[in-house]
């Protein structure tokens, strides 16, 4: 075969149970939603002959349907979209790993990670890459996943994985070095790791191994314009179903390569498409047996209450902080930014409500921990890099004030009650498990630190324990206190 193919690739990542169209305040257009997405993927399927549909991770969490479900709905409406290729993201191991398989086992679609390995017998977890034929073309599609992932799992002593970049891409190069006696005409990683690591991990990948695309996700980046490094073009599409990349390669059949591209971020709306009927009934079908159980008014708030970043102290943060403190009992403690899914909440707050907003119905234990060790965590979680989009914030109740000088990198005091924190004193923090179990990385923390003192499960159900706190606390609210103040 001689001469040139057109192949046009589309892509998403982070979806995060973004099901439904809403309206954009500044056009009055109804904006995202996957029937609007299902709209634009068959229009571009009619208007051009070479389409892949890709996508880089974390499709579940994020919606009340896919948690009452546990993905299942969320699977039967991507299966829908009848996308090429999914990668493995953190979220996809949310409702655990033995539940991780059952869904694959309902897409009709395949998912592919290759550094996730059963440890007995050095086999992968999940499909390592699979072949696309189209239009001639053998193109390879492989996934990397985030180090966050092999965190959450580590716990299960079967599991082993390549946790750093280095060893990832040596993963990839020995996927390619496979089929050197394939003709492979294109090579895409799909990647969860954030488009930081996705420039790193271009950087260590050889040429040789052909690797042309990476397709990434999980640092919600929103880009202008593709990034070249190492001859490799990284591209990314944000997060939502909002908008969609759209790279339009041509690849020389002879040199199994991309000699022309242009990308674009594609805005969703209705004024680009109708959206699809049939999937919007559809997912309004689930939606209204969901409404039916959740639809309950529990607390309704002085204001409403908002979330806007994950980064810095918020609103809404600073109510469950204290919501988790008081039913709790606890000195301090350290809500994950990440678990506040929804950017406001009230003032009506029904089940539905609470339920979306924070997912995650984890138990909550008490750890004990000196003044020094307090400091040092503190100290972790407030340094500047930490805040870079891929690191793990927290939101902190209002006993504590804590103020970071980002100039002199260090934390410049913390303090209890108004009180100073001394190396001397103890207290109580309460922790997520995911973090409990993490808190070297995450808080700077040892588990045998942790564990050391006093140790205390104080909740079975932390989403339980936000809705009796609500119903009891009507007309409440929360500002922005100053609790994590940076200089």
């Amino acid at each position: 075969m001689t001469g040139t193919t057109k192949l046009t690739i589309l892509h998403a990542n982070d979806m995060h149970g973004d099901f439904f169209a809403e309206q954009d305040s500044s056009t009055g257009r109804n904006v995202g939603g996957l029937a609007l997405l299902s709209g634009y993927l068959s229009k571009v399927h009619r208007e051009e002959e070479n389409v892949l549909f890709l996508i880089a991770g974390d499709i579940v969490q994020g919606n009340l349907i896919d948690s009452e479900y546990k993905g299942i709905s969320t699977m039967a409406f991507i299966n829908y979209l009848t996308p090429d290729v999914i990668a493995l993201g953190n979220h996809e191991f949310d409702y655990g790993l033995s539940h991780l398989l059952f869904l694959e086992k309902v897409a009709n679609f395949p998912i592919v990670n290759a550094n996730l390995y059963i440890k007995p017998f050095n086999k992968r977890l999940m499909k390592p890459f699979c072949i696309l034929k189209k239009a001639g073309l053998d193109i390879l599609v492989t996934g990397i996943i985030t180090e966050k992932v092999m965190d959450s799992i580590k716990g299960d002593n079967l599991l082993s994985s390549f946790v750093n970049l280095e060893e990832a891409s040596q993963e990839v190069g020995r996927i390619t070095n496979a089929y050197k006696g394939d003709d492979i005409d294109l090579t895409i990683i799909l990647t969860h790791i954030g488009i930081e690591s996705d420039v790193e991990l271009a950087k260590l990948l050889k040429p040789e191994w052909g690797v042309d695309i990476i397709i990434g996700g999980h640092s919600h980046t929103f880009i202008d314009k593709p990034i070249v490094e190492n001859g490799v073009i990284i591209i990314t599409a944000g997060e939502g179903t909002n908008q969609i990349g759209r790279l339009d390669v041509i690849v020389d059949d002879d040199t199994n390569s991309i000699i022309d591209y242009q990308w674009q971020l594609v805005k969703i709306d209705d004024s680009l498409v109708e959206p699809d009927k049939d999937l919007e009934t559809f997912i309004h079908s689930y939606q209204e047996r969901v409404d039916d159980k959740y639809s309950a008014m529990i607390s309704k708030l002085k204001f409403k209450h908002t979330h806007p970043v994950r980064e810095v102290e918020t609103g809404l943060g600073n109510l469950f902080a204290d919501a988790l403190a008081e039913m709790t009992e606890s000195d301090i403690v350290f809500l994950a930014s990440g678990s506040i899914r929804t950017k406001e909440l009230g003032p009506l707050v029904t089940l539905r409500d609470v339920a979306t907003c924070f997912p995650y119905n984890d138990p909550l234990s008490r750890y004990t921990v000196t003044g020094t060790q307090l400091r040092r965590i503190f100290g972790h979680i407030m340094r500047k890099e930490n805040r870079n989009g891929e690191g793990e914030c927290y939101q902190v109740n209002g006993r504590v004030r804590a103020c970071y000088d980002e100039g002199m990198g260090r934390l410049r005091s913390l303090s209890v009650d108004g009180h100073e924190v001394q190396d001397s004193q103890t207290f109580g923090i309460c922790l997520q498990p995911y973090h409990a179990k993490n808190s070297k990385a995450y808080l700077d923390i040892t588990s045998e630190e942790l564990h050391s003192l006093k140790t205390k499960v104080v909740s079975t159900s932390a989403r339980d324990v936000l809705e009796e706190w609500l119903r009891n606390n009507q007309n409440c609210g929360r500002e922005i206190e100053g609790r994590l103040q940076y200089l």
